[in-house]
C-alpha cells in the first residue's frame, strides 16, 4: 500500500481555505488545519459583543470550518512574533495598514516549520490567482513560496491548474485533473463547488477577517502611533482600537466611548488602567480617558461624553469621574451641541 501523504492547510474560516482542505480530503489526503491568531481577526470579538451583529454566528470560522470538514486544528498564538511583520513589512502595505504580501510569507513560513516539526508533506492554501490585489497576484504567488522557505511544497489546489506543478503533483501525491483552475474576484465558482461538496453554509466569500484592511481601524492604529511617538503596541491596544468611539480633542489625549452596553461592558473591564467617566443624572455611555487629560480636558471631555447619551438635549448632566487610584468626583456641565464637536477630533 502507497503511504497516505499528510498536507497541513492553512485555515482562516473562510469559503477558499475551507475548499482546499476538501479537495485534498476527497484525494485521499490527511489534512490537519492551522490557524494563526494576530489578535487583529475581526470575528469573535466585534461580533460577540455588538448588538448590530446579533444576527452573525457567534463563532470562531476557523473552528467551525475545521469541524466541518472533520478534521482538527491547531491555533498558533504569534501576537509578538507578528508585530514584525506589521511594523516593517518588506513589501510595504496594502490600501490601509494591510501588510498582506509579507504576513502571507510569514504564515506560510509559520506552517512549512510546523509541517516539518510533525512530519507533514506539504502546505496548502485557499489562494486564488487575482483574487487579492496585493498577495494574490500571478507574479506575487512564486514570491510566497520563495521567500517563505517552503518553495514546490506550497499547493494552491484551487488555482492549481493555473500555475506551475508542485511538489505533490510531480510525485503523484495528488492529481493536477482533480484540482481547479480559479481566477479572479468572482466567488461563484467556489461557491458552486461548495454546494457540490455538500456544503450549505460558510463565512462571507470575500468578507476578509482581518482589521488591518478597514479604513476606519488603521486611521485609529496610526493615531495611536503618533500618540504616543513610537511604532508600538500591546494586545490591549489591539483590542481596544476594535470598540467604541474614539475622539481626540487634543495630541494629547483621547476619549474611547461606549456605543451600546456591550461595548460598554467591554470597556469596564479596563476601569483601573484608565480615568473613565459616565452620566449619573441620565443614561449614557461609558467612556476612557487615553492620555494626560487635565482638569479643563475633563471638562471637554465630560461635555463630548454627555452628548451621546440621553442627556444630549437637557440643560445640563451630572457626570461621574474615576481615576485608577479609587477617586471619584462629580461634574456638572452643558452637554456639548452635536455641531460644536469638531469632525478633525473623530477617528
Amino acid at each position: 500500500m502507497s503511504q497516505q501523504r499528510k498536507a497541513v492547510a492553512l485555515i482562516s474560516g473562510g469559503l477558499d481555505s475551507m475548499l482546499a482542505a476538501k479537495v485534498m480530503l476527497e484525494q485521499g489526503i490527511h489534512v490537519e488545519g492551522i490557524n494563526f491568531f494576530t489578535g487583529f481577526c475581526v470575528e469573535g470579538h466585534t461580533h460577540a459583543i455588538r448588538k448590530q451583529d446579533k444576527d452573525k454566528p457567534k463563532r470562531n470560522n476557523a473552528l467551525w470550518t475545521a469541524e466541518q470538514l472533520g478534521i482538527k486544528l491547531h491555533i498558533i498564538d504569534i501576537v509578538e512574533e507578528y508585530k514584525d511583520v506589521l511594523l516593517n513589512p518588506k513589501h510595504g502595505y496594502g490600501a490601509n495598514m494591510n501588510p498582506c504580501l509579507d504576513c502571507k510569507i510569514f504564515m506560510v513560513h509559520k506552517a512549512l516549520e510546523w509541517a516539518e516539526q510533525h512530519g507533514f508533506d506539504f502546505i496548502i492554501t485557499g489562494e486564488v490567482v487575482g483574487q487579492r490585489p496585493m498577495s494574490q497576484r500571478k507574479e506575487t504567488m512564486p514570491v510566497v513560496a520563495r521567500e517563505s522557505g517552503a518553495e514546490d511544497r506550497l499547493l494552491r489546489p484551487l488555482s492549481a491548474q493555473n500555475l506551475p506543478a508542485t511538489l505533490p503533483e510531480r510525485e503523484g501525491w495528488v492529481s493536477r485533473d482533480r484540482m481547479y483552475g480559479f481566477s479572479g474576484r468572482n466567488r461563484k465558482p467556489q461557491m458552486a463547488l461548495a454546494r457540490e461538496f455538500g456544503f450549505s453554509d460558510w463565512a462571507t466569500p470575500a468578507g476578509g477577517c482581518c482589521f488591518l484592511t478597514d479604513e476606519a481601524y488603521s486611521r485609529k492604529l496610526v493615531d495611536l502611533w503618533q500618540a504616543r511617538g513610537k511604532r508600538e503596541y500591546e494586545m490591549d491596544d489591539i483590542m481596544l482600537l476594535k470598540v467604541g468611539r474614539h475622539v481626540r480633542p487634543a495630541p494629547h489625549y483621547k476619549i474611547i466611548i461606549g456605543r451600546e452596553d456591550g461595548e460598554n461592558n467591554f470597556l469596564s473591564g479596563y476601569k483601573k488602567l484608565f480615568v473613565y467617566m459616565h452620566c449619573v443624572s441620565h443614561t449614557g455611555p461609558l467612556a476612557l480617558i487615553d492620555g494626560e487629560a487635565s482638569e479643563q480636558d475633563l471638562e471637554l471631555a465630560a461635555r463630548i461624553v454627555a452628548r451621546y447619551g440621553k442627556a444630549r438635549t437637557a440643560g445640563q448632566a451630572t457626570m461621574r469621574i474615576h481615576y485608577p487610584d479609587g477617586h471619584q468626583r462629580e461634574l456638572e456641565v452643558v452637554p456639548m451641541p452635536a455641531d460644536q464637536i469638531d469632525e478633525k477630533w473623530m477617528l
